[in-house]
C-alpha cells in the first residue's frame, strides 16, 4: 500500500511539471501570439496548439528522462526539463510562423522560456526533496564474481542516497551464508555467472528483493532473443542483429534525408571551420582515417581535422587523451568540444559506410588489439558503422572498451526505428555535457595499454 501511494505521488509529481512548463507558454501565446495568428477554429484552435505543447513537452521529456526524479540529480532534471521545453517552443515557434505566414518575434517565447527554466528548477528542487523524504536509501546488497568495485560506482554517481550498500561479498562468501541477503531491499548483481545469478535471482524474487542485473556478454545476447512455442514447450530463439528489411530500407531513407538536410543547415559552420583550420598552420582541411564498418568493411571517415598534420609521425594508432592531448590544435579544442569536427561524415553517411545511428567505427588497428583480449569485440561489426548510438549516449568518452561493447550490443540485438530516434534524439542532451567528451586517462593512449591497465578488462572473457 505504501507503495502505492508513493507511485501515484511520483505520478502526480509528473503531471504537475507538464502542466507547470506548460502554464508559461499558454500565457504567452494567448497574450502576444494568438491575437497575431489566425485561428480556423477561435478559441479551440488556441486549446490545440497549447495541448500541441504539452503532448511535445512530455514526449521530449521521456525521451531525456526529465522525469526520473527517482534516480536524477536536480541539476539533471532541470537540464533535460529545459532542453525538452527548448524542443517544445521551438516547434511550435515554427507552428507560429506557418499559421501567420510571417516570422513573428522570438521575444516573448524566450521570456517565457525563461520562466520555464525557473519552474524546472523549482520543480526540481522540491520533487527530488520529496522523493528522497518519503523514500529514505533502500538496504542494499553487492554481490560480484569478476567485477569488483560496483559499491565505488553507487557512490561517485551520487547514488548513496538511494541505495544504503550494506553489504558488499563475492558470489561464493553468498553461497556459503545465504542467509546474509536477510533484511536486504536491493540486490546488485554484477558480472555472476548465469548459474550463480539463476540461484540468486529465485531467492531475491522469494523474498520481493528488488534485483539490478550487471550483464555479461552472454546476457545481453540473449536479450534481443525472440519468444516462441515449439514442441508444446516455450522457446527462445536466438538470432544476432538480423532486422528486417523493411527496417533496413526505412533506416536508409532516413539517413538519406536527415544527413542531407543537415548538410545544407550546417553548411555556414563548415565553411567557417575549414578557413579557421586552412588559416591556423595551413595543413589541410580534412582528415581521411581507415575506419571499419559492417562485416568487417574498410572504409574512410571524413573529419575536420583538429590534431597536427604530425600527430602520429611515427605510424602508431593512439586514442585521443580528451582536453589533455598536446596534438590538438586550438582551433580543434573547439571544433571538438562542440563536435563540429564531425559533420564532414554526413558525406559518409550518404555514401553508405555509414549510418546515423549505429556502433561508432573503430580503426583497424585498435580493433584488432581490441580483440586479442577480447574476441566478442568482433561482435559489433555486424551492424553498419554510425555517426552516434547507444554507447554515445549513455556512456561517456572515457568509458572502457568492455561496458561500450555491452551498449554497441544491446542496440543491436533490438533494432527498432523508434529506438533510432530516441538515440538521436537523446544525442542532443549530450553536446553540452562535459563528462561526454572526457578523454581516456592519462598515458592510456593505445588500446594495449587501455586493455591491461584495466582490471575489468583482463577478466571479462570467459
Amino acid at each position: 500500500m505504501k507503495q502505492m501511494k508513493r507511485d501515484l505521488g511520483i505520478r502526480a509529481l509528473k503531471v504537475l511539471n507538464a502542466i507547470l512548463m506548460t502554464v508559461p507558454f499558454a500565457v504567452c501565446w494567448y497574450g502576444y501570439y494568438a491575437p497575431r495568428t489566425y485561428s480556423p477554429f477561435y478559441n479551440r484552435g488556441n486549446w490545440a496548439v497549447i495541448a500541441l505543447f504539452l503532448i511535445v513537452y512530455v514526449v521530449y521529456g521521456k525521451v531525456y528522462d526529465a522525469f526520473m526524479v527517482s534516480l536524477s540529480h536536480t541539476a539533471e532534471l532541470v537540464y533535460s526539463q529545459g532542453l525538452a521545453a527548448a524542443v517544445a517552443d521551438g516547434i511550435l515557434y515554427v507552428v507560429t510562423y506557418l499559421l501567420t505566414k510571417r516570422l513573428p518575434s522570438p521575444l516573448p517565447l524566450l521570456q517565457a522560456f525563461l520562466c520555464q527554466v525557473f519552474l524546472a528548477w523549482a520543480w526540481s528542487t522540491l520533487a527530488r526533496k520529496w522523493y528522497l523524504a518519503v523514500n529514505p536509501p533502500k538496504r542494499t546488497a553487492v554481490i560480484y564474481d569478476r567485477r569488483p568495485g560496483l559499491e565505488d560506482l553507487v557512490s561517485e554517481y551520487g547514488l548513496w542516497k538511494n541505495f544504503d550498500v550494506r553489504i558488499t561479498a563475492s558470489v561464493g562468501e553468498y553461497l556459503a551464508d545465504v542467509a546474509m541477503l536477510d533484511g536486504m531491499e536491493v540486490v546488485f548483481l554484477s558480472g555472476v555467472h548465469s548459474h550463480e545469478r539463476n540461484v540468486i535471482l529465485k531467492q531475491c524474487v522469494a523474498r520481493n528483493i528488488d534485483i539490478y542485473v550487471i550483464p555479461r556478454i552472454g546476457d545481453t545476447i540473449m536479450s534481443g532473443a525472440r519468444q516462441m512455442h515449439m514442441l508444446h514447450l516455450p522457446i527462445l530463439n536466438v538470432g544476432w542483429h538480423n532486422p528486417p528489411a523493411e527496417y533496413l530500407i526505412v533506416k536508409r531513407m532516413m539517413d538519406i534525408v536527415i544527413a542531407g538536410l543537415a548538410l545544407v543547415i550546417a553548411s555556414p559552420f563548415m565553411i567557417i571551420t575549414a578557413i579557421a583550420i586552412k588559416a591556423t598552420d595551413g595543413g589541410p582541411v580534412f582528415y581521411r582515417q581507415k575506419r571499419l564498418t559492417k562485416n568487417g568493411q574498410e572504409f574512410y571517415v571524413i573529419k575536420f581535422r583538429s590534431m597536427r598534420v604530425d600527430a602520429e609521425k611515427d605510424g602508431v594508432a593512439r586514442l585521443s587523451t580528451g582536453s589533455r592531448d598536446e596534438r590538438i590544435t586550438p582551433v580543434g579544442r573547439f571544433i571538438r568540444k562542440c563536435r563540429i569536427d564531425e559533420l564532414p561524415q554526413f558525406f559518409n553517411i550518404l555514401s553508405g559506410s555509414m549510418s546515423l545511428v549505429g556502433p561508432r567505427p573503430e580503426r583497424p588497428e585498435i580493433a584488432g588489439q581490441y580483440m586479442k583480449e577480447l574476441p566478442e569485440f568482433a561482435l559489433r561489426l555486424k551492424g553498419k558503422a554510425g555517426l552516434t548510438g547507444y554507447a554515445q549516449v549513455y556512456g561517456k568518452y572515457n568509458t572502457q572498451p568492455y561496458d561500450k561493447l555491452q551498449m554497441d550490443l544491446m542496440y543491436l540485438a533490438h533494432p527498432s526505428i523508434v529506438e533510432d530516434l530516441r538515440i538521436m534524439f537523446s544525442t542532443v542532451k549530450i553536446l553540452f555535457m562535459p563528462e561526454s567528451t572526457e578523454g581516456v586517462a592519462a598515458g592510456q593512449t593505445t588500446a594495449a595499454e587501455i586493455m591491461k591497465t584495466t582490471e575489468r578488462q583482463r577478466q571479462i572473457n570467459t
